[in-house]
């Protein structure tokens, strides 16, 4: 039977993820993970989703090289994923959903895009990554929820803020004098209840994408 490892935290819930999935899923990935992992035993294919960021080193694309000389197969998406497979692509790594497809293109460069923290026991986010504001913010706008003008007063403001402190929250509460309420009113019950979640969305591509590679094995 097919063997997969799945680095994953905040980006999908750990439950939702195992009813995609037959994987054995793992905390996001530091620097070292991946060679200790290939020294137990080999995979057939490895997801990386969510990865340390202030907590460790990050996973360096050596790393990820050395695992797919050996003949696995290794997917990125949604966070530390998308950045590595963009880096890799050239030499097999394969690069899943709209984050990885927004830095492949050159539309964004920035590690702090992805970047979130996140509960160390429950692996809930507790930031809001501008990537997702963004994606979120582009389908308010295009539902006419908010202005252009809007959204780009939001995703500036989001930026001045240090990805720890980056979330809904705050970044309207800053603005609350400069957006207007219909608009603010439209934008709260949107993110409440229908917005995107891109690195989400993102992660359920990659397990759907990993669980056919597999089962044609």
């Amino acid at each position: 039977m097919p063997y997969s490892v799945v680095y994953l935290g905040p980006s999908l819930r750990l439950e939702e993820a195992r009813t995609i999935l037959d994987a054995e899923f793992l905390p996001p990935i530091k620097r070292g993970d991946v060679r200790e992992l290939m020294r137990n035993r080999t995979p057939d294919a490895i997801g990386i989703v969510d990865g340390q960021f202030l907590q460790s080193f990050s996973i360096s694309p050596k790393e990820v090289l050395e695992a797919m000389d050996a003949g696995v197969k290794v997917y990125g998406s949604s966070s530390m994923g998308a950045l590595r497979a963009v880096e890799l692509a050239p030499y097999g790594m394969v690069g899943v959903g709209q984050i990885f497809r927004l830095f492949a293109s050159g539309e964004l460069d920035a590690d702090d895009e992805v970047a979130m923290v996140y509960d160390s026991h429950t692996l809930r986010p507790t930031s809001d990554p501008l990537v997702n504001m963004r994606v979120a913010l582009e389908a308010a706008r295009s539902k006419g929820f908010i202005s252009e003008e809007t959204r780009t007063l939001i995703i500036n403001e989001a930026q001045k803020c240090y990805f720890p402190e980056r979330n809904y929250k705050y970044v309207l509460s800053r603005l609350a004098a400069k957006i207007p309420e219909n608009e603010s009113t439209n934008l709260k019950q949107f993110l409440e209840t229908s917005a995107p979640d891109a690195k989400r969305e993102d992660a359920i591509e990659l397990l759907q994408h990993m669980k056919s590679y597999l089962a044609s094995l």
